[in-house]
């Protein structure tokens, strides 16, 4: 007789979703339930577009998800080895988790802080489109945040409601090569974002953005999209965690206390793979390589250590520019990338073929990984810095 393991998976992001769907599509003997706040996917990577009224970002999730998965829509409050407790009491029993929580905004101490709009999730994106349609034009909108998502947002902004002022408060693409990085500059000036370098915002109020500068910023919206933070779920269930509550794993994604949880995505740091950002183009292989660890944890053997590295950082500025940058396996980028208007499609069409690579997931056509950066000792004995 088979024997026959349960698998729940907590979170259905790219990480989550991919999780499960090679567990269902190589393992006919796995069982996976799929915890999830809502019944739909939200593509992160299109919320600005959300906000700014030019795109949607969410599909039904069983039009991703492998046919035998089960999907159940709640929210964890407790994770342990074999049992996940929702927040309506109910208690799912299982052979191993996978943890796929996700993140959120980041946080701040900063006063008003709360006043701020994000765009990290799909109900924040919503909200603050809904703030644009009512706001009086032509109205001050600070995006505070110089990272990808605030420079995707400033621009998106920008080229949606023209008749708005938006300031974005940040260094546009600063880890991106000088090239680049004139570019991105060019591109913001064209759409005439006013954009405020080498300070921070300290305080927000209902209508202003004070710097540290002293300079006090006219803000009838603020947008906040410095940094991510991860849900407390894994510090409140007494897992291992680092100083940002993000579970602890071994190389091969196995939780360090040695227990049946495994995780992907986001919420997660790993051991010797500091690289690995919070991405979709990282979240999907460690989906893929964390539903692996799961199978041969199941059958008693020694899950093999992640290798991911990473191709590209892939940015839109509005509907119609972008930038491609080339990257090295250690998320380092390169010299070479494509700018302009020739960017954009390529974007799009990244983002779609995402989509596209989930579907054909839950029919058991692999994830296609690059392999990280060679070990520190390995890279030594071959004369790499």
């Amino acid at each position: 007789m088979t024997t026959r393991f349960h698998v729940v998976v907590v979170g259905a992001g790219y990480a989550g979703v991919t999780a499960a769907n090679r567990l269902l599509a190589t393992h006919p003997e796995v069982d996976v339930t799929v915890v999830n706040p809502r019944p739909v996917f939200v593509e992160r990577v299109r919320l600005h577009q959300v906000a700014a009224g030019s795109g949607t970002a969410t599909h039904e999730l069983t039009e991703l998800l492998h046919p035998r998965a089960v999907l159940q829509v709640g929210t964890a409050v407790q994770v342990a080895p074999h049992t996940v407790t929702l927040a309506d009491g109910t208690e799912l029993r299982c052979d191993a988790v996978v943890y796929a929580v996700g993140s959120g905004p980041g946080t701040s101490s900063i006063p008003g802080r709360e006043k701020a709009r994000p765009v990290s999730d799909l109900e924040s994106a919503t909200a603050l489109h809904e703030a644009l349609l009512t706001a009086e034009a032509p109205a001050p909108v600070v995006v505070i945040g110089g990272g990808l998502t605030g420079l995707e947002t400033a621009t998106e902004l920008a080229e949606a409601w023209p008749r708005h002022r938006i300031t974005l408060v940040g260094d546009p693409g600063a880890e991106l090569p000088e090239t680049s990085r004139r570019y991105v500059r060019r591109t913001l000036d064209g759409m005439d974002v006013e954009v405020r370098t080498g300070v921070k915002a300290v305080r927000i109020t209902d209508d202003s953005v004070l710097l540290d500068d002293g300079t006090e910023l006219p803000a009838a919206i603020a947008v906040w999209t410095a940094g991510f933070s991860v849900p407390e779920l894994a510090r409140r269930s007494g897992l291992p965690v680092d100083a940002d509550g993000r579970l602890r794993l071994r190389s091969t994604l196995q939780v360090v206390d040695g227990t049946p949880i495994v995780g992907v995505g986001d919420a997660v740091r790993i051991e010797g793979n500091d690289h690995v950002r919070m991405s979709c183009q990282a979240a999907m292989p460690l989906g893929a390589h964390g539903a692996d660890t799961v199978w041969d944890l199941l059958q008693g053997r020694a899950p093999a250590p992640l290798s991911l590295g990473f191709v590209a950082r892939c940015i839109s500025l509005g509907r119609d520019r972008g930038v491609v940058q080339l990257s090295g396996r250690d998320d380092v980028p390169v010299r070479w990338g494509l700018r302009g208007r020739l960017a954009a499609p390529v974007k799009e069409a990244v983002v779609r073929g995402t989509i596209r690579s989930m579907r054909l997931q839950a029919r058991g056509v692999p994830v296609p990984t690059r392999r990280g950066p060679a070990p520190e000792a390995s890279r030594q004995e071959a004369g790499v810095s």
